[in-house]
């Protein structure tokens, strides 16, 4: 399974941003999509996931209103929009493929690269 984010930049406060997550080689059993944060300095921590089988979704109460996750099943990308960007969301943003819906790193097999994002004051 690979995975590449993009999207990424920088952006101001209240600002917008869309990142994707194309997927390619994925199995059926994978059908966990999470998306993680990297602060400067701090440990990376899942914040959204969605079941590309469902649809099932979920965000931590940090990003609950502003970011919202999707999935393209037929383009094989999974989406985060993110609304009302705050200076404490800057930071590497990941996503990771699994068989579990968490947001537990443990539990991912795949992970990409990650893309950067700068929100400005």
């Amino acid at each position: 399974v690979q995975l590449v984010e993009s999207g990424g930049g920088l952006v101001q406060a209240g600002g917008s941003l869309t990142l994707s997550c194309s997927i390619s080689g994925i199995t059926f059993a994978d059908h966990a999509i999470a998306w993680f944060h990297q602060a400067p300095g701090k440990e990376r921590e899942g914040f959204s996931f969605i079941s590309r089988r469902d649809g099932e979704t979920w965000y931590a109460d940090s990003v609950k209103g502003r970011f919202t996750i999707s999935t393209d099943n037929a383009k094989n990308t999974v989406y985060l929009q993110m609304n009302s960007l705050k200076p404490e969301d800057t930071g590497v943003y990941y996503c990771a493929a699994g068989p579990v819906l968490t947001t537990i790193p443990k539990y991912f097999r795949s992970w990409g690269r990650g893309t950067q994002v700068t929100v400005s004051s």
